[in-house]
């Protein structure tokens, strides 16, 4: 009977992967990719002799074509393996489960047509963002919209936490045939933080490595200069605390302590 596992290829070449995942693909009937990255994409065929790519899949130049429709094209070649009672994998780029929504779609579908389907954790950017930028989440918290979805949505940010808005080169897109955003829109998107965030205020722009010769993109601008910075499809915007935590004294005392106790 068929089967379905969606697995991650973590940011760097062969070194994120899990041995789990590595397993899965060596076993696998078939192995569908989706894995920007050129050595990427050749080490993993050097894996199981039976790989389909799926990136062909995308708009090709000079046609326009939603990516909604290209993620149901997707998500159908999939799962007609595994109806076709091939033990499936789909390996994707970083972490199966985030910002891909074709893992989330065929696992569903696979599991309620009685399949056996599911997905495996893998390193992903954010973990990656942790260790590079040097930032430990749990001392001031950290909240993390898509981009876009921040700004058609009334999100509001909390600024003694870090705000990670992932997708900024796709800011304000809306259409899914497109996939870089422009100066304007950006700008838009700078009026918007700025009621939380003065517009000096120091903001990140981060990249992982996807070798390990090489090193991250951490550049360090001013919020006013967003609109004018070189984005790829890869860049995160990471947007520091503006505020100090303040104390919840009316918890602390519920609790019989106070901030002198916290040290």
């Amino acid at each position: 009977m068929g089967s379905l596992v969606f697995v991650g290829t973590g940011l760097q070449l062969a070194g994120h992967i899990s041995v789990r995942s590595k397993d899965y693909i060596e076993k696998a009937d078939v192995v569908f990719t989706l894995v920007p990255e050129s050595n990427a994409q050749h080490w993993v065929e050097g894996l199981n002799d039976n790989i389909v790519d799926l990136q062909p899949f995308y708009a090709q130049e000079g046609e326009i074509k939603s990516r909604r429709d290209t993620y149901k094209e997707m998500v159908a070649a999939i799962i007609d393996a595994v109806r076709a009672d091939k033990k499936t994998v789909c390996a994707l780029y970083g972490h199966p489960g985030v910002f891909a929504c074709i893992s989330h779609i065929a696992i569903a579908q696979a599991k309620k047509e009685g399949f056996n389907a599911h997905m495996e954790p893998a390193i992903s950017a954010e973990a990656c963002l942790w260790a590079d930028v040097g930032i430990d989440p749990g001392k001031s918290g950290n909240q993390g919209y898509e981009a876009s979805q921040f700004m058609f949505f009334k999100h509001i940010p909390d600024p003694t936490t870090y705000l990670l808005l992932w997708q900024i080169s796709l800011a304000g897109e809306h259409t899914l045939t497109k996939f870089h955003t422009d100066s304007d829109r950006l700008q838009i998107l700078v009026e918007q933080l700025s009621e939380w965030y003065p517009l000096e205020h120091e903001i990140i722009i981060y990249e992982a490595a996807n070798l390990p010769v090489f090193e991250p993109r951490i550049d360090r601008i001013k919020l006013q200069d967003l609109p004018y910075a070189k984005l790829n499809h890869i860049s995160t915007l990471v947007i520091p605390p503006s505020k100090k935590l303040e104390y919840n004294i009316e918890v602390m005392e519920k609790l019989g302590i106070t901030p002198e106790d916290l040290g």
